[in-house]
Order: structure tokens, then C-alpha cells, then sequence
């Protein structure tokens, strides 16, 4: 532990290698590039791709390459040497232009129509803001990702934009305060990551978790989570080596890990950041998945990151920790030691509510995929219904806001034990709400809906853009008001009373909340695909628009590509589900059939009545026979599906209305014939081999 100190960002090029690679004045001018957002010349640029190299070639490094977030939620990168032929040799080379501009194939990209096959020239431009690393012996500059025509076709551009909008509005707002010190106004992040770690002898052998990221089928095992020994339990000493490693390879790429732990699933673990800037914090957890996923077989392990991988136990989330801070150190959603009193924080609070019931449809939006469906109102997860927790401090307050009356603040509460030895402390002003899809959770507001394997830049840029449109509808109303403090009241009071029905401090499990929430006119979309759609709604283009966030033509193509994405998902695994039925499944029972045959007939011949071999012959054939009758009609209906060709919501409408359900009926009749069948004539590893077995 003592190294980590010097080794902590050692893949980085941090401010640190920037001052000992850079002269003292382009080392400024990139700085100012990096705080301020000031462009860098020519000749700036030349010296610092020089001071790159060097620093990437003393770590080790042999190429570069612009590292970006297409939208296929995960990362790409092309990887360029530093050789330049140069007479009988080579000589090594990375210049300014290098750097600051790339160039990629846009149309192989996911693009929702933006780029035909014949139009593929994309480019890929420097983002100083997230400092270029070092990752298998490559120098990795973070870039955005656009199109010849300009259109956005990544996620980590309209991010940027959005933090940009809510700098903007957020700063208007504070110099009504009399902030006169902050210069600049942030969203921080951090991304708790979820995932499980399965034995990989056992994961070779599934081929719809190799093909899905997921088991199709699995019946359930003898235990699952139902003692909840896992959670918070021992780590087992596999898992702590693998843990050890991934700290210690996080921690070079300055990625600051922090907690980790065994989560409520058995081979389920979690492992969460300290806060970063919202851009930094994103590119920061799509390395951390890459990280995970590359180091697990050194371990014997495979690392799934799917939102629902095994049926019967719980997914895996990504809960996005979302504040706002000023660059001088306040983060302006910190109640202080008296809320009532602190009309900043209030204000800051309130839009945020008011934000989110608005536009409940963005956020259900940012957690939509055929993968987090399995997931969302799970009893392990929030509903598909957006709400916010608040805790009981918080919401009496807002309360005396709506009817003007005087908040009576409560004393703090000492907890004793009743055991002398044990320390006394006092409660919290508020409880904790595991079951909300947005929780207050003392300074920031955690987001539980979003999945493990998701990128957490599409909720941010979300969260940062509706946030900025309140704050800018609030600065409007308030900005040249003679009486500010007079304005400022009865603005608080009319958004408490307009937005109230989307808090929520009860158990958003219950059966009753989904009526109540129906009472309340809250929006409930179960699925992906029918959430999608409404990226494109006039409202939402309006807004995006609005703050430069998406053109509508950008929100066109991304509600495209998350159609698309959703029907490509389904018809995968329902391809996978098939095949594995028609090969290995059915081909299992009907041998094993047979044998029971064989052994009936046997017995009948030597007059021995074959009670139990009959009986459990009659309900396997007739499972078998049930199953190759769906399965056929699966891949029937696959191919129907596919031949489809109507539009992108009515391709992703006809999978899940058609296909998911049939497959749900296929998966059901295995899980039926599992359990009868002899474990040494299944083909596949079960949920206790997967689960249990593999230390």
C-alpha cells in the first residue's frame, strides 16, 4: 500500500507528467485549454503530442490511437505505431495534427441513417478535458466522435454540451446570490458498478451466455439468495486476488476505486469510485468494465456484466451518484446544518424535482434496453415508474415552503446500543429508500434504475439538460426582480405545489404504489420499447434543442439505434435459444427417453411393475414433445421477424410482443425438464454448478 501513492496515475498523463514533459508555457496555455476551454495553436499543439510520445514511449508504449464511445455503448479505438519510414529506418513520430484530429469509418458505426456505407468518413477530435492513458502499451487519447457532416454519432460529445447547459443556467443562478467567486459550475459523478464473477470453465460451456451475456434458461436452484449470507459476507480468496489486481490496475489509470464488496446475489460483487467530474467519471467506468472483463481469466473467472444473467436472483445495476459543484469547492446540493434556512440549497433542490417530474420520460429513456428489462420492478430494483425519495427532514420541509409556515427543525436523535462499550452517535436526519428510482442520499441524488452494463453518460447528459432547463426558467423569472427574496418564495412555493406528485418515500415494490402513481398521473412504460420512442417527442426535441444539446436530426437517429439495438438483442437470443433447443436439448431428453424406454419395457418383461421410470417417461416426452412444438414455432417466428419491414419501433413492437413471449414459453418447458433429467445427460451447467461451484 505504501507504493500506491507514487504508482496512482502512473498510466496517466496527468498534470503531474504534464509539467515534468512540457515546457513552462505550452504547459500553461494546455492548462487554460483544460480549465477555460481556450483553443490551443498549432505550435501549442506540436509540442504537447511531442511531450505525449515521450512520456508514452518512457512507459513502454508502441502506438496511439483516439479512444472514443460510439454507440454501441461500449469503446473503439484504431491503433497507429510511432514509426515514420525514414531513408534505410524509421524514426518516431506524433505530431500536434495527430493528436487534435483522427479519422474513422462512420458509417460501420451504429448511426440511425446519418451515414450510408458509401458515406464513411468520420472524424475523431481530442478532448483535453480527460487526460490521454496508457492501456496495453498504447497511448489512448480520449476523443469525441462525429460525423462528415458534423452530427454527433457518440456519447461523450452531447455530454459535454450538456455540462456546458447547466454551467451556464447554474451560474446565472448563482450570481443571483451574490456568488461572485465561482467561475464554473460542474456535475460529479460516481458510477457504483455491479457485476458477477463465474468460473470460466463454466461459462465456455453455455453458449447463450458466451452469444447473450445471459442464461436463456436455468432452473432454479435448490438456494439462491434467499438467506442473504452473500451479501456483505467473507470475500472468498479467488475473488480478493482478482479484487486486489483490478484495484491495483485502476488505481495506475488514476481511476479512483474505493469500496468493494460481495452484493445480495451469490457470485455477485459490486466495486464504487470516489466522485469525478460527470465527463471524466464516464470514460473512468467504461475502462473499469473493460479492465474487469480482460483481468477475470487471469483469474480463472469470466466477468458478466449483463443486467440480468441468471433468472431467480438479482441483476446487476450501475447507481449514478449525481451532484452539482461549483469549481471553487461547494457542492450546491449540500443541505448545511440548517436546510430551512438555506435558499440556495432549496432552489438547487427544487429543480432538480421539478426537473425530473417534467421529464420523467428522459430518464426512463436513459435506463431503456431489452437487457434492463429483466431487471426494472424486479424486487431488486426500482420500478419502470420515476420517482424520488426526499427522506422526512427534507419533505416537512418543503411542506411549510408550500403552506408558508415556520419549519420546526428536529433535534438530533443519539443512538444508544444499550452496551456501554459501543459508542453513541447520532441518527441521521434521514432514512435510506433501496426501492427508489431517484434517491436524495444527503449531498447528490442516486439513480438506481440505470443498468451494469449501460454507459452512464446517456442519464447524465439527461440529468444535466433537463436540470439546466429549470435552472433557466428559474433565472428568467427571477433575474431584474426588485424584492428577490419576495420572488424568490413564491417561486419555490408554486414548484413544491405544481411537482409534489413525484415524491415518493414509501415502498416502490408495492402493488399499491403502482395504483397511487397512476392517481398522480406519473408516466409507467414496462419496456424499452415503448419507452424509446419518446426521445423524439416535440417537447424532448424542443428542450435538446434548446440548450445545443441534440438537433433533432441527432435525436432521430439515436432513438434508431436504441430501436434497432433492442430488435438485434432479441433476435440474438432468440436465434441462441433455438439452437441450443434443437442440437443439444431436445437431443438430451429424447435419449434419456429412450434409456427410460428400455428400462420400462425391461421391467415389464421381467414383470416388475416400472412405476417410476413410466411416470417420469410420460412427463418428459410429453414436456419434449410441448417443446419441440414451440420451438419450431420460435424459429418460425423468427423469421417472420426478420423479414419485417416495417419501421423501427414496429420491428422492436413485434419482438417483444412475439418473440420475447415465445420465448418465454420455450424457457419455461426446459426449466420444467431439468430438474427430472439425469445430470449426467444434461448438456449445459446448471444454476448450483454455475453459481456455487466455482471456488
Amino acid at each position: 500500500m505504501r507504493n500506491i501513492p507514487e504508482t496512482y496515475g502512473s498510466m496517466v498523463f496527468n498534470d503531474a507528467a504534464m509539467k515534468q514533459y512540457l515546457p513552462e508555457e505550452p504547459y500553461k496555455a494546455l492548462k487554460l485549454t483544460i480549465s477555460e476551454g481556450l483553443p490551443l495553436n498549432r505550435e501549442i499543439a506540436d509540442t504537447v503530442a511531442e511531450a505525449m510520445k515521450n512520456w508514452a514511449l518512457d512507459k513502454g508504449a508502441t502506438h496511439y490511437c483516439h479512444w472514443f464511445q460510439p454507440m454501441t455503448g461500449t469503446t473503439a479505438e484504431k491503433h497507429d505505431s510511432f514509426i515514420t519510414p525514414a531513408g534505410d529506418g524509421v524514426i518516431l513520430e506524433f505530431r500536434g495534427k495527430e493528436l487534435i484530429k483522427g479519422e474513422s469509418d462512420a458509417s460501420s458505426f451504429p448511426n440511425g441513417g446519418l451515414r450510408s456505407t458509401f458515406e464513411a468518413r468520420g472524424y475523431t477530435a481530442w478532448d483535453p478535458t480527460s487526460y490521454a492513458f496508457i492501456k496495453d502499451h498504447t497511448l489512448c487519447i480520449p476523443t469525441a466522435f462525429c460525423s462528415y457532416g458534423g452530427q454527433v454519432l457518440d456519447k461523450k460529445t452531447p455530454l459535454l454540451r450538456s455540462v456546458e447547459a447547466l454551467n451556464l443556467q447554474a451560474m446565472r443562478i448563482l450570481r443571483l446570490f451574490g456568488n461572485t467567486t465561482a467561475t464554473r459550475v460542474d456535475t460529479t459523478v460516481g458510477a457504483e458498478q455491479e457485476y458477477f464473477l463465474i468460473d470460466e470453465s463454466m461459462y465456455q460451456k453455455r453458449k447463450d451466455l458466451i452469444l447473450c451475456g445471459r442464461t436463456l434458461f436455468g432452473a432454479k436452484p435448490p438456494k439462491g439468495q434467499e438467506l442473504n449470507d452473500h451479501y456483505f459476507g467473507t470475500i472468498k480468496p479467488r475473488v480478493v486476488q482478482f479484487m486486489d489486481t483490478l484495484n491495483r490496475e485502476l488505481w495506475k489509470l488514476g481511476i479512483p476505486a474505493k469500496t468493494e464488496h460481495n452484493e445480495a446475489a451469490p457470485s455477485q460483487h459490486e466495486l464504487a469510485p470516489v466522485f469525478e467530474s460527470a465527463n471524466l467519471a464516464t470514460d473512468h467506468n467504461q475502462i473499469t468494465m473493460a479492465v474487469m472483463k480482460k483481468l477475470a481469466p487471469q483469474f480463472g473467472y469470466t466477468c458478466l456484466l449483463h443486467e440480468k444473467p441468471f433468472e431467480g436472483v438479482n441483476g446487476s445495476g450501475k447507481h449514478n451518484n449525481w451532484a452539482i459543484s461549483t469549481n471553487d469547492g461547494v457542492n450546491l446540493l449540500k443541505p448545511g446544518k440548517k436546510p430551512a434556512e438555506n435558499k440556495q440549497f432549496l432552489l438547487f433542490l427544487i429543480a432538480v424535482i421539478a426537473a425530473v417530474d417534467k421529464h420523467q420520460d428522459l430518464l426512463r429513456i436513459s435506463a431503456a434496453s431489452a437487457n434492463n428489462d429483466h431487471r426494472l420492478g424486479g424486487h431488486e430494483a426500482p420500478p419502470a415508474i420515476v420517482s424520488m425519495y426526499l427522506g422526512s427532514e427534507l419533505c416537512d420541509i418543503l411542506d411549510t415552503i408550500e403552506h408558508g409556515n415556520r419549519y420546526e427543525a428536529h433535534g438530533k436523535v443519539v443512538m444508544e446500543s444499550g452496551v456501554d462499550v459501543l459508542p453513541t452517535f447520532s441518527q441521521d436526519t434521514t432514512d435510506r429508500n433501496r426501492t427508489s428510482p431517484m434517491a436524495f442520499t444527503g449531498n447528490k441524488f442516486e439513480f438506481r434504475m440505470l443498468g451494469s452494463s449501460a454507459s452512464v453518460a446517456e442519464t447524465n447528459i439527461i440529468m444535466n439538460t433537463i436540470v439546466a432547463d429549470t435552472l433557466c426558467d428559474f433565472a428568467d423569472e427571477l433575474e431584474g426582480k426588485e424584492n428577490f427574496e419576495e420572488a424568490l418564495d413564491d417561486l419555490l412555493r408554486r414548484t413544491v405545489k405544481n411537482h409534489r406528485r413525484i415524491l415518493f418515500n414509501g415502498d416502490n415494490y408495492s402493488h399499491e404504489w403502482v395504483k397511487e402513481a397512476e392517481k398522480r398521473g406519473l408516466l409507467n412504460i414496462p419496456s424499452a420499447n415503448l419507452a424509446i420512442p419518446h426521445l423524439t417527442d416535440e417537447k424532448n426535441v424542443t428542450l435538446f434543442e434548446k440548450h445545443r444539446v441534440f438537433t433533432e436530426q441527432e435525436l432521430i437517429s439515436r432513438r434508431e439505434i436504441l430501436l434497432s439495438e433492442y430488435s438485434k438483442i432479441l433476435n440474438i437470443e432468440g436465434q441462441t435459444l433455438a439452437e441450443m433447443v434443437r442440437r443439444e436439448i431436445l437431443p438430451a431428453v429424447m435419449s434419456y427417453c429412450s434409456n427410460l424406454s428400455r428400462a420400462v419395457l425391461r421391467k415389464k418383461e421381467l414383470e416388475i411393475l416400472p412405476e417410476p421410470e413410466y411416470g417420469i417417461l410420460t412427463k418428459l416426452s410429453d414436456l419434449a414433445r410441448r417443446l419441440a412444438e414451440e420451438n419450431e414455432a420460435l424459429e418460425r417466428e423468427l423469421v417472420e421477424a426478420k423479414a419485417c419491414r416495417g419501421s423501427a419501433k414496429e420491428i422492436a413492437d413485434n419482438y417483444r410482443n412475439i418473440i420475447f413471449a415465445r420465448m418465454a414459453s420455450v424457457r419455461t418447458l426446459i426449466d420444467a425438464i431439468e430438474p427430472d433429467i439425469d445430470a449426467s445427460v444434461w448438456p449445459y451447467p446448471t444454476y448450483s454448478d454455475i453459481l456455487f461451484y466455482c471456488d
